[in-house]
Formats: C-alpha cells, sequence, structure tokens
C-alpha cells in the first residue's frame, strides 16, 4: 500500500498539538527515561514502542473505563484505547525528532495506529498492545501489524497519514463520558 502524507511539510511530523503534547513534563520525563542507554533513534523508536505496547494497557482489555485522549494523560493514568495509546507513541517519538505520522484502518469502528519515518519510508507500527490472538511487532522491515483488513467485509487499510488527529477521531475521544460510551460514538468511518 502506498502512504500518502497529508502534509508534505515533514515538519508538522514532528509537530506539538493539544493530543500530541510531546512539551509536556510528563512526556519529557517519560521520553528521557526511555532514551537513557540507547545508542541511535532506531533503538529508541522500538523501546518506545514496547513501552506503549506492553506498559500502557489497552483500557478495552483491562476492562478501564477511563478515557483518555492527551498523550500526557494516557502516560499519566497508564491507560488508552488505540488512538490513545497512538497519541502517546506520537508524543514520545516526536520528543526525540522522529517524524511520526497518525494513520488508520477501518473495521467495524476506525482503528488508530501510527507510521515512522526511517531510512526515507514511512513505516506503520501497532502499539495496541498484545493479547492472545493479537501480535504486534515493531519493525522497519516489513509489517508486523496485529490486524489484516478483510476488504470483502468492508474493511481497509487508509493511505493517508495525518500530522494531528483525525478530527472525527479526536471528537469522540473527547466527548466520551467512559469507554462503553466511547465504543458507541467511534467513527465507523473516515
Amino acid at each position: 500500500m502506498q502512504l500518502i502524507q497529508q502534509n508534505p511539510d515533514f515538519s508538522a511530523y514532528l509537530a506539538v498539538d493539544e493530543a500530541i503534547d510531546h512539551d509536556h513534563p510528563v512526556v519529557r520525563k517519560t521520553a528521557a527515561r526511555l532514551v537513557e542507554g540507547v545508542t541511535d533513534s532506531y533503538e529508541y523508536a522500538r523501546a518506545a514502542f514496547e513501552f506503549v505496547r506492553d506498559t500502557i494497557p489497552h483500557s478495552q482489555d483491562s476492562g478501564d473505563l477511563r478515557v483518555t485522549w492527551r498523550a500526557s494523560d494516557v502516560l499519566a493514568r497508564g491507560t488508552g484505547i488505540c488512538h490513545a495509546k497512538a497519541h502517546a507513541l506520537a508524543a514520545l517519538l516526536r520528543a526525540e525528532d522522529i517524524p511520526t505520522a497518525l494513520c488508520y484502518q477501518q473495521f467495524e469502528v476506525v482503528h488508530g495506529l501510527v507510521a515512522v519515518r526511517f531510512h526515507g519510508a514511512w513505516h506503520r507500527q501497532d502499539p495496541r498492545g498484545n493479547k492472545p490472538g493479537v501480535d504486534a511487532r515493531f519493525s522497519l522491515d516489513g509489517e508486523r501489524l496485529p490486524f489484516t483488513p478483510d476488504p470483502a467485509a468492508g474493511e481497509r487499510d487508509h493511505p493517508v497519514l495525518y500530522d494531528r488527529p483525525h478530527p472525527a477521531v479526536l471528537h469522540a475521544l473527547r466527548t466520551a463520558t467512559d469507554r462503553p460510551h466511547l465504543c458507541r460514538i467511534l467513527p465507523t468511518a473516515l
């Protein structure tokens, strides 16, 4: 699949916004902890991915009813759905000057993940969190995503790489009163 940058300016994929608040002290402190002992940006990106994937439970899997959407809140509260975890990973990567985009897949609802820029190309990564039947891995050598859309079922990969969260996704995250409410209002298409 050919990935398409929504914004041709690479600096947009390093920017701070209300959801990817990598200037926040919680994000900066977490990034500083993760960068200790790593030798290059690839190693840091893998560490940040594994940190978000493995230490921040997906709220649907854990039963946590709280809704987070801002990267700093995801890190501080230690919970989030796929979109929130993607925001946290994007913030941690951008904090170390690694261009990071938000991207989406369409299943029953829109699923969120990220793409990182290395070696002149974008590489999608899904920090959703592993569980039986779900196995995501950080990779620049072929995608290791946990879900593959079935076009016959109306599922698909969205090729657009966004520099900030899609407005429909952000609206749902910001207005949901709890996770069950969020599940009812998440967009089913972009």
